[in-house]
């Protein structure tokens, strides 16, 4: 038997990498689904925009809140095996939507849906012990580029909607989801610490132990970082098409083909910022992240009227610019925590994890309001350089009062 005491064959840590990145995407691409077939289903039941609105937004909800669980049962069940059951269960969900007639149905459908992205924690908690400290921001970089799923199913869906309907979009990607599942089981073993907890007979902690570390400051922090980082790339994703049709005049297909392209190269810049994070340290790289998006958002805050007015071209840019930071942000969020507790990484990156969903459920939400409430596209901006700001502030002012406790990490 191979000593487990030690890390892992670099062929067993890389097979666990690239099969849970898979695996993510095809959770993501699920956890995205009612993005394209929501918008039939809103046809054939003749819902309301609040029912609607309430209907895309519940798996994102769902998905988040249950992060924390997943990630905590994840260490101490061990990641194979809720991983593998997380997936299972939301296929099922996903097959039964299919069926669904009622929007109550539907909306009871979607909660199981939205367990797809409660995956994130499950994956984050098992790929980290496979690495070392020094390899674990890439690991977890190229582990969340799975986000590119939400680009595949906005490409793939309405090609098998038109052709089939919406049920058969939920029963295929079932069916995908479903066998990722099970071909999961049978390539991969237990991460090494889970290994290691069963071979010495050790118990897992109680359960409310599990949450000691919540009581830790920098785990709100971290949360607030990636609020910004995640929540709001994702916000951004779904409220830009709506925004270039409103504020330039665009044409649907246009802003949603510019959607698309801003939601594709965050996936692949999350792994490079996992890279940056390993060899520059993750607190330098959250500095240029906060640094650069307050600049952008200040750029794109100007509201769209002479004199102040930027034109569609350098909006374009300065929102790709903002898009490509934030998936370092990501990135680096995940290294802090990998670095800070190691032993907690299931519960501690369950509720960054959540606290990022919400951003993604919650900021549109807010950017409508502000919409409303000052007639002003440009609004969502000014909110999100406010979070930027207190984020910097709140990280600079803490790395001034205390010294930082591990190498590669902010305080």
């Amino acid at each position: 038997m191979a000593d487990i005491s030690q890390p892992h064959p670099t062929s067993t840590a890389n097979r666990a990498l690239w099969i849970s990145t898979v695996a993510f995407t095809l959770c993501f691409a699920v956890w995205t689904l009612f993005a394209i077939i929501g918008i039939r289903i809103k046809q054939e039941l003749g819902l309301s925009e609040a029912e609607f609105g309430l209907l895309i937004g519940l798996p994102v909800l769902s998905g988040s809140l249950s992060r924390i669980l997943l990630g905590i049962w994840t260490g101490r069940y061990g990641g194979r095996l809720v991983y593998t059951a997380t997936m299972l269960s939301a296929a099922a969900a996903t097959f039964l939507l299919s069926r669904a007639t009622t929007y109550p149905e539907m909306l009871i459908a979607g909660l199981g849906v939205g367990l797809a992205g409660g995956s994130f924690a499950v994956g984050v908690a098992y790929v980290s012990p496979f690495f070392p400290p020094e390899r674990q921001g890439t690991a977890l970089g190229i582990f969340g580029a799975g986000n590119v799923g939400a680009a595949v199913t906005k490409f793939l869906a309405p090609f098998v909607l038109l052709a089939w309907g919406w049920q058969a979009v939920a029963e295929i990607w079932a069916l995908a989801l479903a066998v990722m599942a099970v071909m999961f089981w049978f390539t991969t073993g237990d991460d090494p610490e889970y290994r290691r907890r069963k071979l010495h007979g050790r118990a897992p902690k109680p359960f409310l132990q599990e949450f000691a570390p919540l009581k830790d400051p920098r785990v709100w922090r971290f949360s607030l970082y990636y609020f910004f980082a995640f929540g709001g790339f994702v916000a951004l994703s779904l409220w830009l098409p709506r925004y270039l049709v409103g504020a330039y005049g665009f044409e649907l297909e246009t802003a949603g083909m510019l959607a698309t392209a801003y939601s594709i190269p965050g996936g692949i810049f999350r792994a490079y910022g996992g890279v940056l994070s390993d060899r520059i340290g993750a607190r330098t790289v959250m500095y240029l992240v906060f640094m650069v998006s307050a600049v952008a958002t200040l750029i794109l805050a100007l509201p769209a009227t002479p004199p102040f007015a930027i034109g569609p071209i350098v909006f374009v840019l300065a929102v790709f610019v903002l898009g490509f930071v934030m998936s370092l942000g990501k990135a680096a969020v995940f290294k802090h925590i990998a670095a800070y507790y190691p032993d907690s990484i299931g519960a501690v990156g369950g509720v960054v994890g959540m606290v990022g969903g919400l951003g993604g459920f919650v900021l549109p939400v807010a950017f409508g309001v502000l919409k409303d409430v000052t007639g002003l596209w440009s609004s969502c901006f000014l909110l999100l350089f406010f979070v930027v700001a207190v984020s910097l502030c709140w990280m600079h002012r803490t790395i001034r009062l205390t010294t930082p406790a591990r190498a590669g990490a902010s305080a």
